[in-house]
């Protein structure tokens, strides 16, 4: 029997054959994507436009143009066939029906999802528990009421209710008395005493689950998330003895009764995040993964305070991040590692010609296979590496790659008169820097290819060799070669947006340098693969900042006014922000992850290695866009600041150019003589942000309000040789990076 991926190809490329320019109205091409449970963001994805594009198609007010139309028509038409429309009753009178006060229909019951307000001040602090009169016990259903139950979940983030095998949502939160908390409010009673009982009850009669994010993709599996008190009803222990491994030992009776319920659990074990499973059936998979909050599932550093949510809010905010991102998996690194995969699978249903049959092949675009990193771009513990140099061996620039984050501070020696009397140092920060410069980036696709002498080329991905030194920067600012930003010293491996910027620097300003790469690991294959998780990330964190009442219309003023309290607004979307900001930073951090363990030796092998998405290149590549992003608009804005041209053949600025004097990652900290980026950001006459400079905001790549501390304080820690914008929060909460 094919499996049900192949029979979506092949049904896929039936409709391919079948192309129509004849659009249905607007109404309908909304009614169809809300009927298969598709966000805007996912169609606008797929068709490689905008998601307001879509919006403006279903609204009615543009069309869309060749080529999106003719795949736009093609979709509506699967989608048609398989939502038709209901047909219209000609008994029904045009008068609206008199409320049924008797108990709903079954099928009606068991296929539409509560969605019911909390209760009012006037209302009874605890409702009876309704049960459905045609459903199992074990399926009774009621709206969460409870002491401080949470406000409903934003529309957006609950997901719609049409696939019935995941008609109560994507997760749900189990409590001790047997409570599942789920999507909208809806709270189901699971009879379980036990992990298998817990797995068996949550396949046959949860419904939980998510749709795949992509055709060629998985669907998600269901997640139960256990609380303290639902710990103790499984037998599970309050907390893991053994903090090394996090995982219970072999012998503990929970691992047992899996075993003997013939489940068997990942090589991670019984751990925070426990994925319990049988084999798969074709393409049936029976899976259920568990987050055990007083193991510190959620760690407080993504999460914030969300594991001390009740049942109900926690469930509401885990909702809105799986509908918006994906349904948690791990830590928030893993989900953003996971929804790279998700959204770009490596293989897919193909035909083959000779046979007929369907086998699997590469989806275009992206990461197919694991490949071995080149010698530069790996880390020290890496094969290639210890096959290379000695253990106790310290890499210099011209043998690794060294791209990573700003960590820079001005020497307190080149402070200027005027700069030392302002009042304050204003911090601004880039929103989600990382995942902003991954738009658009393009990356290997596959294995480094070694050239010697090679002409450098901006559009092919690679590791350079090349001397950068003689590139002289003013020095009241940061070399954009090297994370500490000072000046190289001869040659050094610089990833391919570097180089760019270098030879971009050259081009404007007229220096007097060449570049003559020495050697370079190239990579022929190249693609935008992080494009899809750059819309998709930054679709979710716009769409939570609104819920958090900061959106894109606001004029600077009230952007600062609305990022001052907006976490305050409701700290539940709060959570839902920093994880999504967390899971931009880690899913970037897992492309390069390290081995782990106490009984690992360098230069053996470990198991990240096998994934195609173990790609070192790529972080690097990503980290050096954002590096130079963030040094083009420092230049920008010394330009837009000085009186005096820079010099022909030069980069000096006047000495009344507006300068950094500390960056740390994405915050830059200035002079200023006012406490607010208002008092710091150059704008134009017309009251616009002058080009190519900072620009407040809430999309990725804009900035927002950091911190403000006295001069004097940024001074007296430039002395002390330490970093005013790690710590220009005044909370004591370090910045580093989103």
């Amino acid at each position: 029997m094919p499996a049900e991926n192949e029979l979506f190809s092949a049904v896929d490329a039936l409709l391919e054959q079948v192309p129509s320019e004849v659009l249905p109205p607007p109404a309908e091409r909304r009614r169809l994507r809300e009927a298969a449970g598709l966000s805007q963001t996912q169609i606008a994805t797929a068709l490689g436009t905008r998601r307001e594009a879509v919006g403006n198609w279903e609204a009615g007010r543009t069309e869309p143009r060749p080529p999106q139309r003719a795949a736009y028509a093609r979709l509506l038409e699967g989608l048609a066939a398989r939502f038709p429309a209901a047909p219209a009753d000609p008994r029904q009178s045009a008068e609206p029906r008199a409320s049924s006060t008797g108990p709903a229909p079954d099928a009606a019951v068991r296929t539409t999802r509560e969605n019911t307000a909390p209760a009012s001040a006037s209302a009874p602090a605890a409702a009876p528990r309704p049960t459905v009169a045609a459903e199992p016990a074990s399926m009774s259903r009621r709206p969460a009421a409870r002491a401080g139950a949470a406000k409903p979940a934003p529309a957006s983030a609950a997901p719609a209710a049409v696939d019935p095998r995941f008609a109560h949502g994507p997760l749900g939160v189990l409590d001790g008395d047997g409570s599942l908390y789920c999507a909208g409010g809806l709270v189901l009673e699971c009879p379980a005493g036990t992990v298998p009982e817990l797995v068996e009850w949550t396949l046959a009669e949860a419904r939980l689950g998510a749709p795949r994010p992509h055709r060629s993709g998985k669907d998600s599996d269901p997640l139960i998330v256990v609380t303290e008190a639902a710990a103790v009803r499984l037998g599970l222990p309050e907390r893991l003895e053994d903090r090394r491994s996090m995982r219970l030992p072999e012998d503990h009776k929970v691992v047992k009764q899996i075993a003997r319920a013939k489940w068997q659990l990942t090589k991670r074990g019984f751990g925070p995040w426990a994925r319990i499973y049988r084999p798969a059936q074709g393409d049936q998979r029976r899976c259920v993964q568990l987050a055990v909050l007083p193991w510190d599932a959620l760690d407080s550093r993504a999460w914030g305070s969300a594991g001390e949510l009740p049942p109900a809010e926690l469930a509401r905010v885990l909702t809105a991040y799986a509908a918006r991102v994906l349904t948690p998996r791990g830590s928030t690194a893993v989900a953003g590692l996971e929804l790279m995969t998700a959204l770009r699978p490596p293989t897919r249903a193909v035909r083959d010609e000779t046979s007929g049959t369907w086998v699997s092949g590469p989806v275009p675009g992206s990461l197919t296979r694991p490949v071995d990193p080149a010698p530069p771009e790996a880390p020290d513990e890496h094969p290639v590496v210890t096959a290379l140099f000695p253990r106790t061996h310290q890499r210099t620039p011209d043998q690794v790659l060294d791209e990573e984050a700003y960590d820079w501070i001005r020497d307190p020696e080149l402070l200027t008169d005027a700069e030392c009397v302002k009042p304050y140092a204003v911090g601004v920060d880039v929103n989600t820097a990382f995942l902003a410069a991954a738009n658009r980036l393009p990356v290997g696709l596959s294995g480094p290819e070694h050239v010697r002498a090679p002409r450098f080329d901006k559009t092919v991905p690679g590791a350079w060799l090349v001397d950068l030194s003689g590139i002289e920067i003013d020095p009241r600012l940061p070399s954009p070669f090297t994370p500490q930003g000072g000046r190289p010293t001869g040659p050094a491996w610089y990833a391919t947006p570097t180089v760019a910027y270098a030879q971009e620097l050259i081009d404007q300003f007229g220096l007097p340098v060449e570049l003559r790469p020495i050697e370079a690991f190239v990579r022929r294959e190249a693609g935008p693969y992080l494009d899809p998780w750059y819309k998709h990330l930054a679709e979710a964190y716009k769409q939570t900042m609104a819920d958090l009442g900061v959106t894109a219309d606001l004029a600077p003023a009230d952007f600062l006014k609305a990022m001052a309290g907006h976490k305050a607004t409701d700290p539940g979307m709060a959570a839902v922000l920093s994880a999504i900001k967390s899971t931009v930073k880690g899913g970037i951090g897992k492309l390069r992850e390290r081995p782990q363990g106490a009984t690992y030796r360098p230069g053996e092998r470990w198991p990240a290695l096998e994934r195609p998405t173990w790609r070192p290149d790529i972080r690097a590549a990503v980290i050096s866009a954002a590096r130079v992003n963030m040094h083009r608009k420092l230049v920008k804005t010394a330009l837009a600041t000085s009186s005096a041209p820079v010099p022909a053949g030069s980069l000096v600025f006047g000495e009344d150019a507006l300068l950094p004097v500390a960056l740390l990652s994405d915050c830059a900290v200035y002079p200023a003589a006012g406490p607010s980026p208002l008092d710091v950001l150059p704008y134009g006459r017309d009251g616009k942000p002058a080009p190519g400079t900072f620009r407040l905001g809430v999309s990725p790549g804009m900035v927002k309000h950091e911190g403000t501390q006295p001069m004097y304080w940024a001074v007296e820690l430039l002395e002390q040789q330490h970093n005013p914008a790690r710590h220009i929060k005044g909370d004591d909460a370090e910045d580093d990076g989103e």
